[in-house]
């Protein structure tokens, strides 16, 4: 019998923290497009903006509260009536409106920042919530600056606003602070020291300034969180926020230690960092975890090789699982003769071992010198290498036509790259069925395996 699995509530938050990344500003109908890919990207909550922040993000979030239907959409206010009335003006027409309170809490905040005694701070907690109570039933309250509060005074903030009304109460590492263990650690104590909480949902809202954001809203939902904010790309102030498709994958890769669900469609999650990318022109990093351009690619002969004959030799998802249309296979100096072989079978070529051999050492070479090979390096190789004789038995051998139909014909003129052809493939997920070469090739793809390189 399968255990249940908790549900994780997707709490997205790419249009307001996200947008507040430098040089990551988005316009109204900026926002909309993305709000309505984050809808089909499956989050349960948009957090559209900072209505008081400016004329621009109010009329943000009153457009996306209009017109997308099936998330909760909240808008962000501080602690005081103007920005909680401001923020439900722009709310009010949603189907499921939430408004989302903040007050810091941490010595430091309370001292330099907003120069107030932590009785005060417990007060200004509580009013503010009973007020937004009065219009929305749906509020969340922030102790901004979690992660640095005593632990006593932020569990008596908590049971104030969780007396208030409060339903949400999100923990924030506003800073990028803390670490797992300790994070963990902390939402057990709330846990266990606040009144009423029970009836409450509990969120972490992970800061990346350590690189620990995701592991770290991960440790929270082990000891009892059920809302993770994040955003697409993990994008946000100074290292950005945890980002959603390394929480979602991670779930999802892993169910043997993390045993949560959510309704993110994974399929959706490249189109949605593709998007946010072109509508910000903030590029994702190649290396960048499950969205960055290398995530499915692959250079080294050995992994080539290995991916040729079964993807689940180097890759621990499928690239259609989060959109990605197929895996890659980067020509380069750390190729090995089999991807090697399979690109020029794409180009309409087919070599003997020998031919093939001679093309490989002059394409180490040039991969030296240019770091990446595209096609029309190889077939001006391929043509410079080998010139037919017609006295001669021809070592480059054009594909038969039928054949040569299916794939590219040589062209001088540079293309874009392909992926590789992987066969029939199971999902990562399922059974795998490598793919198995012919009598013919398997010893030659058995040598390029130990040839490495």
């Amino acid at each position: 019998m399968t255990a249940e699995r908790a549900r994780i509530t997707v709490f997205d938050t790419t249009l307001r923290d996200g947008e507040q990344s430098p040089g990551c500003s988005m316009n109204q109908q900026e926002k909309l497009r993305l709000a309505h890919q984050l809808d089909r990207l499956g989050v349960d909550v948009i957090e559209a903006g900072f209505p008081i922040a400016s004329e621009g993000d109010f009329e943000s979030v009153k457009a996306i509260a209009s017109v997308v239907r099936r998330p909760i959409i909240a808008g962000l206010a501080r602690a005081c009536r103007p920005d909680i009335e401001r923020a439900w003006e722009a709310l009010k027409d949603a189907a499921r409106p939430r408004l989302h309170v903040f007050l810091a809490t941490s010595d430091i905040h309370l001292q330099y920042k907003l120069r107030i005694t932590p009785d005060q701070c417990v007060e200004q907690a509580r009013e503010a919530i009973r007020l937004a109570k009065l219009l929305c039933d749906d509020v969340e309250f922030s102790p901004e600056d979690a992660t640095r509060t005593d632990p006593d005074f932020l569990c008596r903030v908590l049971g104030a606003v969780v007396e208030a009304g409060a339903t949400t109460l999100n923990i924030p590492d506003t800073v990028g602070y803390t670490i797992p263990a300790e994070f963990g650690d902390l939402i057990t104590t709330i846990r266990q020291r606040v009144k009423g909480i029970e009836n409450i949902t509990i969120s972490a809202h992970c800061h990346n300034d350590l690189g620990m954001a995701v592991a770290n809203a991960l440790a929270a939902v082990a000891a009892g969180a059920r809302q993770v904010e994040c955003t697409i790309n993990g994008i946000g102030e100074r290292a950005g926020n945890a980002s959603l498709e390394e929480i979602v994958m991670a779930m999802r890769v892993r169910p043997d230690q993390f045993a949560y669900e959510t309704g993110v469609v994974g399929e959706q999650i490249f189109a949605a960092s593709q998007m946010l990318s072109e509508i910000t022109g903030v590029p994702v990093q190649p290396n960048k975890a499950i969205t960055g351009r290398n995530a499915f690619a692959h250079e080294a002969g050995i992994h080539q090789d290995g991916v040729l004959k079964n993807p689940l030799t180097y890759e621990i998802m499928t690239p259609q699982s989060v959109g990605v249309p197929d895996s890659i296979l980067v020509l380069g100096k750390h190729s090995g003769r089999h991807a090697l072989g399979i690109r020029c079978e794409q180009l309409g070529y087919q070599f003997d071992r020998r031919a093939l051999d001679d093309i490989y050492r002059r394409f180490v070479r040039l991969a030296d010198k240019i770091k990446k090979v595209e096609d029309h390096h190889l077939l001006e190789l391929i043509r410079d290498t080998h010139k037919p004789s017609g006295s001669a038995t021809p070592l480059i051998e054009p594909l038969a036509p039928a054949k040569a139909a299916a794939v590219n014909a040589p062209s001088p003129v540079p293309e874009p790259a392909k992926p590789f052809p992987m066969g029939p493939q199971t999902n990562a997920f399922g059974v795998p069925l490598p793919v198995h070469g012919d009598s013919r090739h398997e010893q030659t793809q058995q040598e390029d395996y130990l040839w490495g390189v």
